[in-house]
Parts: C-alpha cells; structure tokens; sequence
C-alpha cells in the first residue's frame, strides 16, 4: 500500500483568501491529565525547508518527536498551544474540551500573527465549534490530516510532544502511577496503579474506568 506523505496542497488551495493554519490534538484517549492542541501557520516560503522528518510524525519517537520540534522553532514557524484541563473535560465532556483547546491554541497563534486566521485545517471529521473566537472563514475537517497536511502534522507534533512533557511532570509528583510511561493511557500498568491506590487529582472522573472507581 502506498504510504501517503503530507504535502501543503489543502493549504495552497485556499491561501489565496488569507492565513491558513493547521490543527490536532493530543490527549482525547487518556483516563488522566489534560486534552491539548497545537495549532501551527508554515509560511509558505518555508515549505521546502521542513524537516524530512516531519512527513512521518506518526512514526516518530520521542526524541525524534523533540528534534523536529525544535528544527520547526529554528525556522521560525509561528505555533501555539492550548489546552483544557481534567476539570474542563468532566464538565463539558471530552469532545467540547477538545475543541476548547483548539480554540485557545488558534487565539494564541493569532494573536502571534496579528492578523486573523480565515481558514483551519483540522484533524478528524468535524469541525470544531468555538465560542469566544470569530468564526474563520473555512473550517476545514481533514480524516487523517497528520498524513495529509503539513500544518497538521506539525500541530500534531508540538501537541504530543507538549502533553507528553506535561505528563513526564506529572510523574514526578505521582511516580507510582507511571505516568511517564503511558501518559495517562488505560494500560495494565495504569489500571493495577488505580486499583491500588485509587484516582489523582488528575484522573478524569468522567471517564468510565475512573467512575467506577468513586461511585
């Protein structure tokens, strides 16, 4: 099977109307810790210079993961993060937490542009409502856009890689939970920690696992 590469086509084909930026989130899955999206603007006379890397993000470790990341920052391309936190998603369920993230990742990165974002390229099959930020122009949905999208592949990367830190901290404040391995994920390891010692602070209540736990 032919393995496609993201390419900067869905991009091409609508900046003509203005700033076009790409979106993903990390952290949808996991019982623990918060739902983060990245949101990156490739200036398009940045694309021959992308890191080769960055077309199999998928694909990549961690380390490898940090080194297109900082490759990306060296050359300038505009990113921002946003995130909601465990409280946010047990209150507005996952999928609206999620779209909180994107929506405070494209305010951050617009206001880094200083000038407003007309089209998102987004990972998955829907287009993300946001609440406090004018609607862009497009709002466009891309299934598997971390293989399709440049922009996505990059907003994919600085997300996971974002999270992922965030959950190697949280180790270190619960070292028994292992959070440095799973980042949060329900694995055996996860499970038999929870069975033991019961939720953190950061579990998601909301979650099936957890409920269980507490009811």
């Amino acid at each position: 099977m032919h393995h496609e590469q993201p390419n900067f086509l869905h991009e091409r084909k609508f900046l003509g109307q203005g700033i076009v930026v790409g979106v993903d989130e990390a952290g949808r899955g996991p019982w623990a810790g918060p739902v983060m999206a990245g949101a990156v603007w490739i200036d398009p006379e940045l694309v021959e210079r992308l890191p080769f890397a960055l077309k199999d993000s998928k694909k990549l470790s961690a380390s490898k993961r940090q080194q297109v990341l900082t490759e990306l920052t060296k050359l300038g391309l505009l990113m921002a993060v946003g995130h909601a936190d465990v409280e946010e998603i047990d209150r507005v369920n996952i999928l609206n937490a999620t779209y909180l993230a994107m929506e405070r990742a494209c305010i951050k990165l617009q206001d880094k542009l200083k000038s407003p974002i007309k089209t998102i390229l987004v990972d998955g099959n829907r287009s993300p409502v946001f609440k406090d930020m004018t609607k862009p122009k497009n709002m466009v949905p891309i299934v598997k856009g971390d293989n399709i999208s440049l922009s996505i592949a990059a907003a994919s990367i600085i997300a996971k890689q974002t999270r992922d830190l965030f959950m190697c901290e949280l180790h270190n404040l619960y070292p028994e939970y292992q959070f440095n391995k799973h980042k949060g994920y329900g694995t055996k390891i996860h499970q038999a920690a929870l069975d033991s010692l019961g939720p953190t602070a950061h579990h998601r209540k909301s979650f099936a696992p957890i409920k269980k736990l507490i009811q």
